[in-house]
């Protein structure tokens, strides 16, 4: 049976505050200057103290840090939170000077060197309860880490495949080759243009496609070649228009990402209506994030077999890339479909 991290915790705490404190306790139950009912309220007292101490730090930890990643902030944060939970605990251990009054009579009262070594020990205890806690933490951190990193690199072979499948997709293909064809009984110097521009997107799907992230200015010159190859056919029925932020054009992005959108775009918008559309492609930072919107005439389809496997797509790879620091939704508006990814600077 699966134990919770919870439950597991407070089975540590038990036995960890527990174990050592009953060991002391035993040891001090023979000691014939003490009275028992004295070592029971103090080893209560000292596995209470523990308890609620560690238990908050662990809390406060909990708020504060991101094992994710460790900077100057992080450890700063760590270092109050000892102080705190230490002091904490070692406050709570005076309370056993009383204790030591009322049911000790027989005792000499507590010197300051007691005091003094009291207070250390229970730095100490507390330092190693931190150092445990943080290194089960980054433990299993670490080996989060490798699963999601197995994990993105399934996705990413995944992800080559229907990227394959979107950018050398045969209809595509021949269309495009059938088109320049066509084209060059008209004008022999704009189809050896067109050439040129399929060539280079053959060439970055095969060079591409096994990076996680390029630069944006590289998949803005793919998305202005895919845009002049389909003209070719739609030619006035579409309309693109751009506002790129000319700073955030060596910005790292998920290749194909913005390829993607403009090629759903096209198929499953411009070229479903008779008189064609406008194509937008917005690229600005907002919040440290980098916005990125493409915006069609047309209406949202939920045809599954058509934009469902390309959405879906760059959703995965967005959750695996970046996990809840990045976005991506799909909405309509007034005929016309909203795509917006956000990913964080």
């Amino acid at each position: 049976m699966k134990i919770s991290n919870s439950i597991l915790f407070w089975i540590l705490q038990a036995l960890g505050w527990g174990v050592p404190t009953m060991i002391n306790a035993s040891a001090k139950y023979n000691n014939p200057s003490l009275s028992g009912l004295y070592v029971i309220a103090e080893t209560t007292l000292i596995i209470f103290s523990g308890i609620l101490a560690s238990s908050l730090l662990r809390v406060f930890l909990k708020q504060r840090i991101s094992f994710m990643k460790f900077n100057k902030k992080e450890w700063v944060h760590i270092l109050l939170g000892y102080f705190g939970a230490s002091i904490l605990y070692v406050s709570l251990l005076f309370l056993a000077i009383p204790l030591n009054n009322a049911l000790n009579v027989a005792s000499k009262p507590l010197s300051a060197i007691v005091f003094i070594s009291s207070a250390i020990n229970g730095f100490l205890f507390i330092f190693f309860w931190l150092t445990l806690y943080l290194s089960i933490k980054l433990t299993r951190q670490y080996r989060s880490n490798q699963i999601k990193n197995l994990q993105l690199e399934t996705a990413v072979k995944d992800s080559e495949l229907n990227t394959l499948k979107g950018q050398i997709n045969p209809h595509f293909m021949f269309n495009s080759l059938n088109n320049i064809r066509g084209l060059m009984l008209e004008d022999v110097e704009k189809s050896r243009d067109m050439i040129t521009r399929l060539s280079e997107m053959l060439r970055y799907s095969l060079t591409k496609d096994k990076v996680d992230t390029i630069a944006l200015k590289e998949e803005l010159e793919m998305v202005g070649n895919y845009i002049e190859l389909s003209k070719i056919q739609l030619e006035d029925r579409l309309r693109f228009s751009s506002q790129i932020d000319e700073k955030l054009l060596n910005v790292e992005i998920p290749p194909m990402i913005i390829q993607m959108l403009i090629e759903n775009a096209i198929k499953h918008g411009i070229s479903n209506l008779r008189n064609g559309g406008n194509i937008n492609l917005s690229v600005s930072e907002s919040k440290r994030q980098l916005v990125i919107t493409v915006s069609n005439s047309g209406l949202m389809t939920e045809n599954k077999s058509t934009t469902k496997v390309g959405l879906d797509n760059i959703k995965k790879r967005l959750a695996l890339l970046y996990e809840d620091e990045a976005s991506f939704f799909l909405k309509a508006e007034n005929n016309t479909v909203v795509a917006t990814i956000k990913l964080p600077l």
